[in-house]
């Protein structure tokens, strides 16, 4: 009897010890699952769809800290060619100046009046002149804010009878703003200078 006892306890050990391993197994298998689960759902949430021209672009959201010297520079270079690709045409002087003018800041609109006052934009069209900017590169330190940056640009203004090609070397600083329609890049110029714009080449046409 003593020894049938000794074969059910040892069963019983067996059991419960085999019992034991399947929930520690279980719970084991049930974290493993959870922690998989939570990554991908984070990974696809990290995902953006872009339909363009019928094609659905893959994209990647990201923290915007990650972005900000894409960002900036983009913001400034936007700035630049709303602030000096000019036309002949009143309505299209007036658009782009308005258009850049969302992007910065009073020292912009200095800058648009003092050019008024001296005639330059009536100039423009009197003398059917346009004008184009190709930013080279422009410069960002993010370890101060608010951001300073340095944009090099060449300006081509195209006469009648000849092209005149321009250095331009301005400056200034990025602090945050809200995103908008007009300003999407959250961005705006402050303290904006012209540091250099002279004369590099003169073509004949």
């Amino acid at each position: 009897m003593f020894k049938q006892m000794k074969n059910i306890d040892t069963a019983f050990r067996h059991v419960r010890g085999f019992t034991l391993l399947v929930i520690v197994g279980s719970l084991a298998l049930c974290g493993f699952t959870l922690y998989k689960s939570y990554q991908l759902v984070g990974s696809v949430q990290s995902k953006v769809y872009i339909l363009a021209n019928g094609k659905a672009l893959e994209a990647y959201a990201s923290d915007r800290k990650d972005n900000i010297p894409v960002e900036a520079r983009d913001h400034v270079k936007t700035f630049h060619e709303y602030f000096f690709t000019l036309d002949p045409d009143d309505k299209v002087i007036q658009a782009n100046v308005t258009k850049a003018l969302y992007l910065a800041d009073a020292s912009a609109k200095r800058a648009y009046d003092n050019l008024k006052e001296n005639g330059f934009f009536t100039n423009i069209i009197s003398g059917n002149i346009s004008q184009r900017i190709k930013v080279d590169s422009v410069q960002v330190d993010v370890n101060q804010y608010p951001y300073y940056f340095r944009c090099y640009a060449t300006q081509n203004i195209i006469r009648t009878t000849s092209t005149v090609s321009r250095s331009l070397v301005t400056e200034g600083y990025l602090r945050n703003v809200s995103r908008s329609d007009n300003n999407p890049h959250g961005f705006l110029i402050e303290r904006w200078t012209t540091i250099d714009n002279r004369d590099i080449k003169t073509e004949n046409r």
